[in-house]
């Protein structure tokens, strides 16, 4: 049987979205530019799991001429209409024959992770333990390095302002949360360094804009919501996201990833990079390959550091559509507009979703991708009830194809192609 059809999700309100807020610099692009990848392509096969929905083929299609001209060995989809998952797929394309992964393998999903970040907050918040409007100084004791100061706006910063990307804090102006090195140098301390030595060495950093004046992408800030939500719960914000979040979603997969190939999970999958780094694991030196030592994940939870897979993703986005965790009017400050930031084609950031309204009807599109070495994401709850997240194991290559505006627009694409929807819900497959 099938379901809906006419679906009306444009690419060009998910490609507008991705390619302005520019996130993962160097991601930004089109699916159709450039030939299929050709390095190791004569020796590939596809392995292709979870049950194949003819009708939505165009999904397969997608994610297949995604992958192939980038060369990705890994990917996921889950895909989900009116609350419904219709189609969970795990796509390998790999001369590997010991590579086997299904629909509930675990990736990283890097900034994905906001979102979680996002409803947690609002949880605490809804539950009385912190109110949007606080100043984040008034829940967390920033202790600078000696020679330094707070800067004196810090006040200024709101638990809401920062989670709407109005602190002031600025990734273009240098990314605090993956500077170890340079913390362990000025705190005298060994690598690795953890969350709380990098929020003293990022405590006395000058804000780049004054606080409720400029949306700018950052992580730090990020960072320090996650510490307040851990102090005042009393427990590790993981524990917290997922005792009080995911499990009642019937979520038990999603952990924080670990940095360390050999620390990873069972059914992780591998992450590929052309890159290296020098490591910010011990005070070596040496030179790792990036997915494995770059960057620290153990420190990433609140805004970068989940491991999940799509059908997971899909599940934690639907929390939004019922009031069973949170309310209505925290799903609704969730979406609602900032005080600035609203850019020229719409969209803003709300609590931890780039959010686009969707012209006169009220209804909007919510999103986020992700990006780090090894590590491509994407995820989106659109205006008309349909909502996927895309995972890959790879975020660069030799071709220099565009990564996360192409998968941003090739699934709006898939969805226009499909003529009709399935009723099927194949949740009970997976949870």
């Amino acid at each position: 049987m099938t379901g809906s059809t006419g679906k009306s999700v444009t690419r060009r309100e998910f490609g507008t979205m991705m390619g302005a807020a520019g996130i993962g610099s160097g991601l930004a692009g089109g699916l159709g530019a450039g030939p299929v990848h050709a390095a190791a392509g004569a020796e590939r096969e596809w392995r292709v799991g979870g049950i194949d929905v003819p009708s939505l083929r165009p999904f397969d299609a997608a994610m297949k001429e995604f992958m192939q001209r980038r060369g990705i060995s890994a990917g996921q989809l889950a895909v989900t209409d009116g609350g419904r998952l219709v189609l969970a797929r795990s796509y390998a394309w790999t001369d590997d024959g010991d590579l086997r992964f299904g629909p509930t393998a675990l990736f990283r999903i890097a900034s994905m992770s906001k979102p979680i970040l996002g409803a947690a907050v609002n949880l605490l918040a809804q539950r009385g333990g912190i109110g949007m409007g606080d100043p984040i100084t008034d829940h967390l004791d920033l202790v600078p390095l000696d020679g330094e100061r707070l800067d004196p706006r810090l006040p200024l910063v709101t638990v809401e302002r920062a989670l709407q990307l109005l602190g002031g804090w600025d990734n273009a102006q240098g990314d605090l949360t993956v500077q170890d090195i340079e913390a362990a140098r000025a705190l005298g301390a060994s690598l690795p360094v953890d969350i709380g030595q990098m929020v003293r060495y990022g405590a006395g950093k000058s804000l780049a804009h004054a606080p409720g004046t400029t949306y700018a992408y950052s992580n730090f800030g990020y960072m320090l919501l996650g510490e307040i939500v851990a102090d005042l719960t009393g427990r590790p914000y993981d524990a917290f996201v997922r005792n009080d979040i995911l499990a009642p979603l019937g979520i038990t997969r999603m952990r924080v990833a670990r940095t360390l190939a050999e620390h990873r999970a069972p059914t992780e999958v591998h992450y590929v990079s052309q890159h290296t780094g020098t490591t910010v694991m011990d005070d070596s030196g040496a030179q790792v390959p990036a997915p494995y030592g770059t960057i620290r994940m153990e420190n990433r939870a609140a805004f970068g550091g989940w491991l999940s897979s799509a059908v997971d993703m899909v599940r934690f986005a639907s929390l939004y559509d019922s009031h069973d965790i949170l309310g209505p009017d925290a799903v609704r400050r969730t979406f609602a507009e900032p005080e600035t930031g609203v850019n020229e084609h719409g969209w803003y950031y709300g609590h931890g979703w780039f959010v686009s309204p969707a012209g006169t009807s009220g209804g909007f599109t919510a999103s986020h991708g992700g990006g780090l070495p090894g590590t491509a994401t994407f995820m989106a709850r659109t205006h008309d009830g349909l909502s996927w997240a895309a995972l890959f194991n790879q975020s660069d290559d030799p071709s220099g194809l565009p990564y996360q505006e192409a998968i941003a627009t090739a699934l709006p694409d898939a969805a226009a192609r499909v003529e009709a929807w399935p009723d099927h819900d194949l949740y009970d497959e997976y949870f």
